[in-house]
């Protein structure tokens, strides 16, 4: 037997056969190393379909390295003699197999960086840590992009990304004269009966077992593994792009800020799950929705809104996560300090919104970003919620949640906790736009219409005290300048009732009172 040459370190979220740390590897001299490690699982407290979906695709991708002749040395959560770390279970495979050096590809989270760091120092052996190329552009190219922006809009960015994948383009300009169609993509959905079915895979033995022992090791974190139907391997997240794209995608962009109550979905993609732990690349579904524009089987208003979403708004976030470097987490520009209430674990809240979104997430792990944005965001946003305490909440909920992805999301865009650093405003809302955009206003308790008093609708008397309470750093601001017009021309007597509406169902919330 061959001695190791390569001990090849490979991550629960680079699950891809073309990944830069297999780039010339040698099955018969190099052996991988994969390791489930509790310190992963726990670090937050990730629901249990999320845990379910990395392991599983974990132990499905090193069945499919061992079939193409790998050694692959592969630590199970539940082995006797799991250290727990990944530091020392690298260490341990070192020790065992004495590579002449380790190689891995770099981590797409910062915490998993500075520890890739030190691991040469730790182990004594030579560390080469790859450039991960299954993003368009490099951290070099972010910040050459960034550098001397006043403002660091994503516009010009995703045309930059346009422009170098060629995507949706005629020569130098853009394919049907403009770049963003999304204007066009704004429409509220209605219950349809002619919505295709969404068709789940069926778990196989290596995922029932991951639930079994997802169920006994972490009984207490958000959710059940019951249901449990994503795809776990390459061929299964390609036959789900492979239906999207040909079901969904035609009506994609008219409904992408959509919500109803009992069709969570809608034409939603349901991918972002594999693309971000490496089962699907994205730049292949780009080229897959750009074929079917250009066959004529899906609008450009459907195609150029999902392909934005990948290579402007996916490519956007991991350029200002890595750029805006280390406490960025701790970012609290509104200074909000209110713990998150207990109805974000329970979905029990008389807001029918919440309730609903709330619970789907429990349900599936799954929201789509209009419901992450508009709904828990926007309520998070208004009453005061603490935004780091949010960006804990969304990474441990949310099955295609790593903290690269979710924090600018979260502390950026939703909760304007950066300052502006990367949103330029914040995207605070009414009851009205809740109303215009979904159905959850049907049924609730709250009466969208009214404005203040115990039967309104809380967010519309939250959405006036959001503004008055921080004028000071948002009047100035030219794209809320309409409200703040519109506040300024209210009487006194009007503001106070806003005020004093607002306080009251604040003061409701700390006090735990059903809300």
């Amino acid at each position: 037997m061959q001695p190791t040459r390569n001990l090849i370190v490979i991550l629960g979220d680079q699950l891809t056969p073309v990944l830069s740390s297999l780039t010339e590897a040698d099955p018969a001299r190099d052996t991988v190393l994969m390791v489930e490690v509790a310190e992963e699982t726990t670090y937050v407290r990730h629901h249990k379909k999320k845990l379910v979906l990395i392991l599983s695709a974990m132990r499905h991708f090193a069945e499919e390295l061992a079939e193409k002749g790998f050694k692959v040395r592969y630590i199970r959560l539940d082995d006797e003699d799991n250290t727990g770390s990944f530091g020392d279970e690298l260490a341990r495979a070192a020790r065992a197999l004495k590579p002449e050096r380790i190689i891995v590809t770099e981590a797409a989270e910062r915490r998993v960086v500075e520890a890739m760091k030190g691991w040469e120092t730790q182990i004594g052996i030579p560390v080469e840590i790859r450039q991960d190329d299954r993003f368009l552009a490099s951290h070099a190219e972010f910040q050459r992009w960034a550098e001397g922006r006043r403002e660091l809009t994503m516009e010009y960015f995703y045309r930059d990304m346009r422009r170098k994948t060629r995507l949706l383009m005629e020569g130098d300009k853009p394919v049907g004269g403009r770049w963003n169609f999304d204007a066009e993509n704004r429409k509220p959905a209605t219950a349809t009966l002619f919505r295709k079915e969404r068709k789940g895979i069926k778990p196989d033995k290596i995922t029932k077992d991951v639930a079994a022992l997802v169920e006994a090791r972490f009984p207490d974190h958000m959710g059940s593994t019951e249901g449990f139907s994503f795809a776990v391997t390459r061929k299964d997240a390609e036959a789900i792009a492979d239906t999207f794209i040909a079901d969904f995608l035609p009506f994609f962009g008219e409904t992408q800020d959509a919500m109803l109550a009992g069709d969570p979905f809608l034409n939603h993609a349901l991918l972002s799950f594999y693309i971000n732990i490496g089962l699907l690349d994205p730049l292949e579904i780009c080229r897959a929705a750009e074929r079917a524009y250009l066959e004529g089987d899906a609008p450009i208003e459907a195609v150029e809104g999902f392909i934005r979403q990948i290579i402007g708004w996916r490519e956007y976030v991991r350029g200002i996560y890595w750029l805006a470097g280390p406490g960025y987490e701790h970012r609290n520009f509104f200074e909000a300090r209110r713990p998150l209430p207990d109805f974000f674990w329970t979905g029990k809240t008389d807001m029918r919104c919440l309730s609903t979104v709330i619970g789907e997430t429990i349900d599936h792990a799954y929201a789509h970003h209009i419901q992450r944005l508009m709904i828990t965001g926007n309520f998070a946003l208004l009453a005061g919620l603490d935004p780091y305490a949010l960006h804990i909440w969304y990474l441990e909920v949310y099955a295609d949640a790593f903290e690269w992805v979710e924090l600018p999301n979260v502390v950026g865009m939703s909760q304007y906790a950066d300052g502006g650093f990367l949103a330029s405003k914040p995207y605070a809302a009414s009851g009205a736009y809740v109303s215009r955009m979904s159905d959850y206003c049907t049924g609730c308790r709250y009466d969208v219409k009214q404005k203040t008093g115990d039967k309104a609708c809380p967010l519309n008397a939250l959405y006036w005290h959001f503004l008055d309470r921080h004028a000071d750093k948002l009047s100035r601001n030219r794209r809320l300048a309409q409200p703040y017009a519109t506040w300024r021309r209210m009487d006194e007597g009007q503001k106070a009732v806003y005020r004093a509406s607002a306080e009251a169902f604040l003061a409701r919330l700390d006090a735990g009172g059903a809300v």
